[in-house]
């Protein structure tokens, strides 16, 4: 009988493992299909306005960071899901910032390329969303398994451990500030 559950108990967990692992690398489809974006939206901006270099340069910097961190989805404790959060939170507040000043330009917003890649990016954005959140159930799955009782003595002996979740970006509860004047 002991036997039994420890098989049953250790086959459920391997599942479960296999299930945050499958849905981590959707999160990273998810994330490179957003940096496969920024390359065109960036080439699309510099074709159609003369603007601050600098903002242009940030969203290159932040992209090129992001795509140097790499997790292995079987570490993915918080110190790596932490440093990974902060390397993407980079490119979204570079691309937050290209919005801004992307608005001061009409000819760019009537330009349809500039157009469609911010709707592909929106799209893309909510798939990120999506695809964190499913993670993080995964996650939430996994981890109330092993550590309920008798699992959590199996988990310990199979060395199979809790995951991180995904949590909100510091400052995320509070609404950016959008300006419009060249002041």
């Amino acid at each position: 009988m002991l036997g039994f559950s420890g098989c049953n108990s250790y086959n459920s967990m391997v599942q479960m493992d296999e299930g945050v692992t499958a849905q981590w690398k959707q999160v990273e489809v998810a994330y490179q299909r957003r940096m496969d974006l920024i390359p065109n939206l960036v080439s699309t901006v510099q074709g159609v306005a003369n603007f601050e270099k600098s903002t242009l340069t940030a969203v290159i910097e932040a992209r090129s960071k992001a795509t140097s961190v790499t997790i292995d989805p079987s570490k993915l404790d918080e110190a790596s899901l932490k440093k990974f959060q902060e390397a993407q939170g980079a490119i979204t507040s570079s691309l937050s910032r290209l919005m801004v000043v992307a608005e001061q330009y009409p000819n760019l917003k009537a330009n349809q390329n500039f157009t469609d890649l911010m709707t592909e990016l929106e799209g893309t954005e909510n798939r990120i969303s999506m695809e964190r959140r499913k993670f993080n159930e995964a996650a939430q799955d996994l981890n109330t398994y092993v550590r309920t009782f008798p699992k959590n003595i199996w988990a310990g002996m199979f060395g199979i451990t809790k995951r991180a979740y995904f949590e909100a970006a510091e400052g995320s509860d509070k609404a950016p500030t959008v300006k419009f004047d060249n002041k």
